[in-house]
């Protein structure tokens, strides 16, 4: 088998677990192939796309701050990254052309689903997303669409700027109702569940203290579930206030882990190398924990 190349681009990257996983599952599964890490800026982005496409590479997953923008630089864009108005995942098909998808918002959902206790569903409660980015998407689509919230806010610094806000609302995924950055006792309330979607506290990033002190944790109900999806490190200020809370939380890593596994599945299935292979999604996992 020839072996082919993979990566992950962003900016930072130094912190990404995402080589270890997925060189794990290559070897569970005896290809071949190689997956590595590249700080890519915004400029660098044609250029490694316009690479994929003519075959040095064979497949991407793309993290922040880039899932958005990317969108403007694919061939085909799959209905799972239209929605969500971001792509984490790119695919060389076999007639060269790129196309994009987004396999964080499912990833997210089925670990969002895992946290409930006693089979409870989503449909008739609130949740709430803070952050507007790519990851903020996502999480809107794993909320709406796949659990079925019935009513989904997002709290983002950028909303200071009325034109930002109101733009954001126009073309989120899902419909949405904007809040502004701080904390709201009766919002809570009625909030069942909480998705950090920031880089706020992510290694390299801003340590994390003003996205936890924008939710009033006292009175969020005792049912309610929390998710970080940052992932290094994997103690967060967010998570120590939702478990403080005594919510039942978790850290972004199972999210990798589906979403990775996931992304294997997209590029050996529709990618060139065409092999229909599951993704062993338990060998990805405990490469991220050690």
């Amino acid at each position: 088998m020839i072996p082919r190349r993979f990566a992950v681009l962003g900016d930072p990257i130094a912190h990404s677990k995402s080589p270890a996983m997925q060189g794990a599952a290559f070897r569970a599964l005896g290809l071949p192939h190689t997956y590595e890490a590249i700080r890519a800026t915004p400029e660098d982005l044609p250029g490694l796309v316009a690479e994929l496409r003519a075959g040095a590479f064979h497949g991407f997953n793309v993290t922040v701050p880039h899932k958005e923008r990317i969108l403007g630089l694919v061939d085909v864009c799959d209905d799972s990254a239209r929605v969500a108005g971001a792509a984490n995942t790119l695919v060389r098909r076999s007639d060269g052309r790129v196309a994009a998808y987004n396999t964080d918002a499912p990833a997210l959902a089925a670990e969002i689903a895992g946290l409930v206790e006693g089979g409870r569903t989503f449909a008739g409660t609130r949740a709430l997303v803070l952050g507007s980015g790519g990851a903020a998407r996502a999480a809107i689509v794993a909320l709406g669409q796949h659990l079925g919230a019935s009513e989904i806010a997002v709290r983002a610094r950028s909303f200071a700027d009325p034109a930002r806000r109101e733009a954001f609302a126009a073309g989120a995924p899902y419909p949405v109702t904007t809040e502004p950055w701080r904390p709201s006792a009766d919002d809570e309330r009625r909030t069942f569940a909480v998705v950090q979607a920031t880089s706020a506290g992510m290694l390299g990033a801003d340590v994390g203290e003003a996205v936890a002190d924008v939710v009033a944790w006292q009175d969020l109900p005792p049912l309610a579930v929390a998710v970080d999806v940052v992932y290094s490190p994997r103690d967060t200020p967010f998570l120590r206030a939702a478990r403080g809370r005594g919510l039942r939380a978790t850290d972004g890593l199972g999210m990798l882990a589906r979403q990775g596994a996931l992304a294997l599945e997209l590029w050996l299935r529709e990618g060139a190398a065409a092999d229909c292979l599951a993704a062993p999604l338990e060998a990805m996992r405990q490469a991220l924990e050690r």
